[in-house]
């Protein structure tokens, strides 16, 4: 139930600038070895994407905990669904592409090349983007890259990549003032200068901080910024983030900054040696890319705005239920029963409240109906 992907200011996305008077609490004077310190978007952003970083090493996002992906094929097999549907939607086009952001290992684009009918199958134009090295054995109609295509035309698709686009962390201080956390490689944190410039503004509108000693907020432009740029790239079809969320309603009073290592949940420590991840303000992405979006797209009567829904109603929209086979097919096909016993309780864990369920899906369709709508 943890995150993978990751970014090269971010994965290739056009890069997460936040205009000329955003901070950057990693310059001017923060440091750049383990004994100075500097905010958790540098200090994050060295260890998991510089060279010895966390999503640089061999073994790859599995080998450190279990997404969706990983959980059951019938995630893939459900988004592999949803590509034809968008498909159906675009009139079914020569070059039908389907964008992996955040590939991973490149778990998901095979499952989903796996999943597809044939006759989609041999008109999709598959792409992994990933920041790591190509895996060997990979499918060869996967075009593994480190930046995201122009045009799409289908399916872009992020699963658990936002979380780690890194972002700084504001903590309130005893006279009720939001400043920058500044951390050492070792995860000792201090409070650095009062947050002002477009990352205040950010605050004020997405995570209102109270005057309260000790509450915290992820800053979340640099997300914002990519799930604009990852939906500029789609020409037309649909682009879906998939991430652990909250909104402006539910936000937690400490943030959600975390570390996680061997399948286990640990201090955030920015060395290296585990990832860094934080949950996702996905209301404050879809309205970034809403207000990106190009003026043609927006006024297509069939482009619809951004919509965010659990992964549970987004994957029952697709065929996922985890219900129950009949008990009287135990008796006519044993073997079926068992596999199907076995698929719902796949389904189950993909769905659950309180767990892989409770994820958040953003939908965002540039000129085509909304593809889960009944």
């Amino acid at each position: 139930m943890r995150s993978h992907g990751g970014d090269d200011d971010d994965h290739g996305t056009g890069g997460h600038g936040t205009g000329a008077d955003s901070q950057d609490a990693g310059a001017d004077g923060y440091g750049r070895d383990g004994d100075t310190w500097r905010g958790w978007r540098t200090a994050a952003q060295s260890a998991l994407y510089g060279p010895q970083g966390f999503y640089r090493r061999p073994e790859g996002p599995a080998g450190h905990f279990r997404t969706s992906v990983h959980a059951s094929p019938l995630f893939a097999g459900a988004v592999a669904r949803l590509l034809c549907r968008v498909d159906e939607a675009l009139g079914r086009p020569a070059a039908l592409d389907f964008v992996d952001v955040g590939a991973g290992r490149g778990e998901l684009v095979t499952g989903v090349l796996a999943a597809l009918p044939a006759e989609v199958a041999v008109r999709t134009r598959a792409y992994a983007v990933e920041l790591a090295d190509r895996p060997a054995g990979l499918d060869p109609r996967v075009e593994w890259r480190a930046d995201l295509p122009e045009g799409v035309t289908g399916l872009l698709f992020a699963n658990e990549w936002l979380d780690n686009v890194p972002v700084d962390v504001a903590e309130v201080d005893a006279t009720g003032v939001p400043r920058l956390v500044l951390v050492r490689d070792d995860g000792t944190e201090r409070l650095g200068e009062p947050v002002a410039g477009a990352q205040a503004r950010w605050l004020d509108r997405w995570w209102p901080l109270p005057a309260e000693e000790g509450t915290r907020a992820e800053i979340g432009l640099p997300r914002d910024a990519a799930w604009a740029s990852a939906v500029a790239a789609v020409r037309r079809g649909l682009a879906v983030a998939v991430d652990y969320a909250h909104t402006r309603a539910s936000r937690p009073p400490f943030g959600t900054l975390a570390g996680f290592r061997d399948g286990r949940e640990k201090p955030p420590v920015p060395d290296g040696s585990c990832d860094i991840t934080a949950h996702v303000a996905l209301d404050a992405c879809a309205e970034a890319a809403r207000t990106a979006t190009p003026a043609a797209a927006a006024a297509d009567a069939r482009a619809t705005v951004p919509l965010l829904l659990t992964q549970r109603a987004a994957l029952r929209a697709l065929g996922v239920t985890g219900a129950r086979p009949p008990l009287a097919l135990a008796s006519t096909d044993p073997a079926g029963y068992v596999r199907a016993l076995a698929g719902a309780g796949e389904a189950a864990e993909l769905t659950a409240p309180g767990g892989l369920g409770d994820f958040g899906w953003l939908l965002h369709p540039v000129g085509v109906p909304d593809p889960l709508a009944e």
